[in-house]
């Protein structure tokens, strides 16, 4: 009965903790297209000039960048988690804070890396509808009765919350005893972002396949060449392959 009373605490803790920290991170978190384009380009020696040139990759080329991106989230989470997590309960909130940021940039970056900007108010809702899949969330009410876009990104934070405090209660009782704690910290955060990556990266993986079935049937626009610089590398032709 005493454990079902802490486990109940901790899960109202939890979500106060993450409707906190994603509200937070929906007002403060952005990962800026613009560079995360260049990064692209300079990192991952992407050979485009514009996020609609992604639609003309091998989709198999973008999956392995995804990934990467997940598995940084990851380790992250994970460090982030081992480190906060001595501090047991007293650290949760921090904790949360901190995690929540870390994974709204992650989906961010899975967002881009699959070709989708989020600068209007649509485009900014599609990416939360991709959190709240990331979470396993059925937001379907939400969607009908989508009106202000802030109102509509709390309502799915509240969603959100709610689901993960239920599914990670009963675990993060370990992290009362603080010796355990850190250990339960990082496993906790590298499941989570584990989980909440790999369905991000599928939702957008399969919005970008639609998309770009979508495009087949338009006529292409040939792009002038451009030169890229891809890290230390020298200068190399992007040819008309690079279409919208």
């Amino acid at each position: 009965m005493e454990t079902a009373g802490k486990g109940s605490w901790i899960a109202r803790r939890l979500e106060d903790a993450l409707n906190s920290g994603l509200t937070r991170a929906y007002e403060s978190v952005r990962v800026h297209p613009d560079e995360y384009l260049m990064h692209l380009r300079m990192a991952h020696c992407v050979p485009v000039v514009t996020y609609d040139g992604l639609f003309t990759l091998p989709v198999t080329d973008l999956d392995a960048i995804a990934q990467d991106a997940v598995h940084g989230a990851m380790k992250m989470a994970c460090a982030e988690g081992a480190g906060l997590g001595f501090g047991g309960l007293l650290t949760i909130v921090p904790d949360l804070g901190i995690l929540s940021a870390i994974t709204m940039r992650m989906v961010q970056k899975l967002s881009l890396i699959y070709g989708f900007q989020y600068n209007t108010d649509d485009e900014i809702a599609e990416l939360w509808i991709a959190a709240a899949t990331a979470a396993g969330v059925d937001i379907t009410k939400e969607l009908l009765e989508r009106t202000l876009i802030k109102n509509f990104v709390q309502r799915v934070i509240g969603r959100m919350a709610a689901r993960f405090s239920t599914e990670f209660a009963e675990k993060a009782v370990a992290r009362a005893i603080p010796v355990a704690s850190s250990f339960v910290g990082a496993a906790l955060n590298y499941y989570f972002v584990r989980a909440w990556g790999n369905r991000a990266l599928a939702h957008f993986r399969q919005r970008h396949l639609a998309e770009r079935e979508r495009r087949s049937h338009l006529e292409p626009i040939l792009l002038g060449p451009a030169n890229i610089v891809c890290g230390n590398a020298q200068p190399f032709l992007l040819g008309p392959t690079d279409i919208g």
